[in-house]
């Protein structure tokens, strides 16, 4: 199946589908999938994984990761900074959906690229290990941070 990369991150994405299809996931969209779940397989990734935000508006992850094989059930968010940008002034909102608004317990971030501020990974990842901003609600969240090299180094260890 061919899933279209059209944003900047495209590379980060169509990187995550070729290692998790090398082992053996079936990649298909959130929007097929939900039509007729059960043709597809226990082991997917699916694409465009809705969700409300924090702001109470439609928002949109990149990937959903199902494997009963592992019994894994991640969330899977990419973000890429080739150039200083905006993007790590996103980071603070991601994090904040992550505990209030995405609905999944295990959720990986990640992030890779050059162009970050900065202090921006460094704050995000202190603020997971810490559990910022967490309630007795949320707080049983196991959320990651990894750039790319790690995501694969998980994979390969994991996903044997």
């Amino acid at each position: 199946m061919k899933i279209g990369l059209t944003t900047s991150g495209g590379t980060l994405e169509g990187t995550i589908i070729s290692v998790l299809q090398s082992k053996g996931f079936e990649v298909v969209t959130h929007r097929e999938w939900m039509l007729a779940p059960e043709k597809f397989s226990n082991e997917l990734l699916l694409t465009h994984i809705p969700f409300q935000t924090i702001y109470q508006h439609k928002g949109r992850t990149e990937f959903l990761l199902f494997s009963k094989k592992y019994s894994l059930k991640i969330r899977i968010e990419c973000k890429w900074q080739q150039a200083a940008g905006s993007v790590d002034e996103k980071l603070p909102y991601l994090y904040l959906n992550t505990i209030e608004a995405m609905p999944e317990d295990d959720i990986f971030i990640i992030i890779d690229g050059t162009g970050w501020k900065p202090g921006s990974i460094a704050w995000i990842k202190e603020a997971v290990q810490q559990k910022k901003y967490t309630t007795e609600k949320n707080n049983n969240k196991n959320i990651k941070i990894f750039n790319l090299q790690e995501f694969l180094t998980w994979a390969n260890k994991t996903l044997r």
